[in-house]
């Protein structure tokens, strides 16, 4: 985990003040020191906020090219760089790390190396040889970076607020916030400033001032696997083998540990040093560290239990909203922060967590209910999940169309515009009539965005580089190209394929075989009608009269009690601190 930021244009050099004070705004990213380094020809200035993992020794970037004048930029991990170095004949020294193969294999065969990078990562590169400046995410868009153009200038950086810090973006209230309480796609609350799409590379012409967008990774062109079931678990159980002890780091880490599949499946495959746990008092449903308990035993781990409570709520949600940036609907980011806080506590620098099954592997209950119907999903035993499957019941009585269906599940508000169905239907499109597929793409265009980037962004507000095991490329994409059936047969256990691995493993019956999922869920919701419902009035009336008028409704709407599963209050409640965030930041 690092953070970039910078700014290319014909006069950039004479901003370089500027690019090193965006650098410092976001240090925290990278305790091991943020340094800035302008191009040979003076028309770009590169910052970067390093944390050493790789080679505590390495020297901090910007990363120069001495042949070329290459100027590098990076945040991220690329796993398998030793390969690539010598798969490309890229020689690499012994005191050099992965930002060091990537410099050279950029300056050796351009931005097509991106497609042999399996990693995270952000980066920007900037070539004096064409003027021209390269920004480039990730497949999954683990690693955020923003960018805005200004006059004949643009400038970047992996945090929003060292842009808004750069100059002045008006709030927007983008239609999809109130749906899916997030923005999609490449937007910001942010006017002019946008998110650059995952597996996407930009190139800004200094010259010109022209900028050229491509998506350099399509998930969707992957052929369907034609294998029999035992063919595909044994080509699963490969890969799990081989690319998820890639992801561990040479030093001591952490790994985010509930009793679910995902979570125990990596601490068998990563044996970690310390899981951390998040349990509730009171709360019993939520409670999984009996079963954590027996994993961090059996692989011989300490098992470090956090156990918040309605008053550590009040105080983190101001740090929470600043580490974010602005608000995003994710049911575990208070779990996430403190779990992350307390790993920061044990002097730790990177953190494991399980994203990815759920969504290639039809481990959500809303999938199971586009695919087998609500009948047969309450039948299953997921009573708990009537609420939910109320959305699909109407008085045809007829099957919905898919993406109806899958667009009804997802929305938590209106969507005037329609914007949620579009991308929804434009998902299941290029499945190619693939049902599982196109849920997956669903998933990948509306809810990913806020549970990728808020596991990045609360992890490097306490200086964690936070990783994805079942992100590989070679999972991620042998998963999504399996059949329906061999992710998913039973309405209430997603995840066939993992599933059998993880017995075949050797794990316990109680984590392979459960049926119900929890994860990091929080009593957030509860609590906001209960013991912090006058609080969390009185915190969004604080902001009402001088929000933005657009954004007044939803303010208004968390004022009115909601149900146990209900955010609309969490939602409004982030939304205030947000803008009280923000007039303290324009205050300063």
């Amino acid at each position: 985990m690092c953070g970039i930021a910078g700014l290319a244009g014909g006069d950039a050099l004479r901003h370089e003040k500027t690019v090193a004070a965006m650098g410092d705004s976001q240090h925290y990213r990278g305790p091991d020191g943020t340094m800035h380094a302008a191009a040979r020809d003076g028309r770009a200035v590169l910052a970067m906020n390093t944390l050493l993992i790789v080679d505590p020794q390495a020297m901090p970037g910007p990363y120069l090219d001495l042949d070329t004048g290459i100027l590098l930029a990076f945040n991220g991990e690329i796993y398998n760089w030793r390969q690539q170095a010598a798969a490309w004949g890229i020689e690499i020294s012994e005191r050099e790390s992965d930002a060091h193969f990537l410099l050279r294999a950029w300056a050796k065969i351009g931005p097509s190396c991106l497609d042999g990078l399996d990693g995270m990562f952000a980066l920007s590169v900037y070539d004096p040889r064409t003027a021209k400046l390269f920004l480039a995410r990730d497949r999954l868009g683990e690693k955020p970076l923003y960018w805005r153009l200004d006059g004949g200038r643009l400038a970047f950086a992996s945090e929003v607020t060292t842009l808004t810090g750069y100059g002045a973006a008006p709030l927007v209230l983008r239609p999809e916030v109130t749906a899916i309480e997030t923005p999609v796609g490449v937007d910001t609350p942010f006017q002019g400033i946008q998110l650059l799409a995952p597996a996407t590379l930009l190139s800004f012409d200094v010259t010109t001032g022209s900028i050229d967008q491509m998506t350099w990774w399509h998930l969707e062109d992957r052929a369907p696997f034609a294998g029999t079931y035992d063919e595909a678990l044994a080509r699963f159980s490969t890969i799990l083998a081989e690319q998820i002890p890639l992801r561990s780091p040479a030093c001591d880490f952490a790994l985010l540990l509930s009793s679910g599949l995902d979570s125990a499946v990596l601490a068998y495959l990563m044996r970690p040093p310390v899981c951390v746990t998040v349990r509730y008092p009171g709360q019993d449903r939520l409670d999984e560290s009996s079963t954590a308990a027996v994993i961090a035993r059996d692989i011989g781990a300490e098992l470090v239990v956090v156990e918040p409570d309605h008053a550590d709520f009040t105080r983190a949600l101001p740090h929470m909203m600043r580490a974010l940036d602005y608000p995003m609907g994710n049911a575990s980011t208070f779990s996430e922060h403190m779990a992350y806080r307390k790993i920061a506590d044990l002097g730790l620098r990177v953190v494991i967590g399980g994203l990815g099954p759920d969504e290639f592997l039809m481990g959500y209950v809303r999938q199971a209910l586009v695919l087998f119907g609500p009948d047969a999903v309450l039948n299953a035993g997921l009573e708990a999940y009537r609420p939910l499957a109320a959305k699909l019941m109407h008085t045809a009585g007829e099957p919905l169309d898919p993406a109806e269906a899958v667009t009804r599940l997802i929305l938590r508000g209106l969507d005037p515009d329609g914007r949620l169905r579009d991308l929804v239907a434009d998902a299941m499109a290029r499945a190619g009539g693939d049902l599982a597929r196109g849920l997956t793409l669903a998933d990948l265009a509306t809810a990913w965005r806020p549970l990728v980037m808020t596991s990045d962004k609360l992890a490097s507000a306490y200086a964690l580089e936070r990783r994805s095991p079942y992100l590989a490329r070679d999972l991620v994409e042998f998963s999504y190209r399996l059949p329906v059936d061999y992710k998913i047969t039973d309405p209430a256990q997603g995840k066939r394929i993992l599933r059998d691995a993880a017995k075949a493993l050797g794990l316990p019956r109680e984590v392979w075989a459960s049926r119900d999922k929890l994860g990091f869920a929080s009593p957030v919701p509860s609590w906001l009608n209960d013991n912090l419902a006058a609080w969390a009035d009185s915190q969004i009336r604080m902001v009402l009269t001088d929000a933005p008028p657009a954004f007044r409704p939803l303010l208004e709407g968390g004022l009115k009690p909601g149900g146990r599963f209900d955010r609309t209050r969490m939602q409004a409640l982030m939304a205030a601190a947000w803008f009280s965030d923000q007039t303290g930041r324009a205050a300063a």
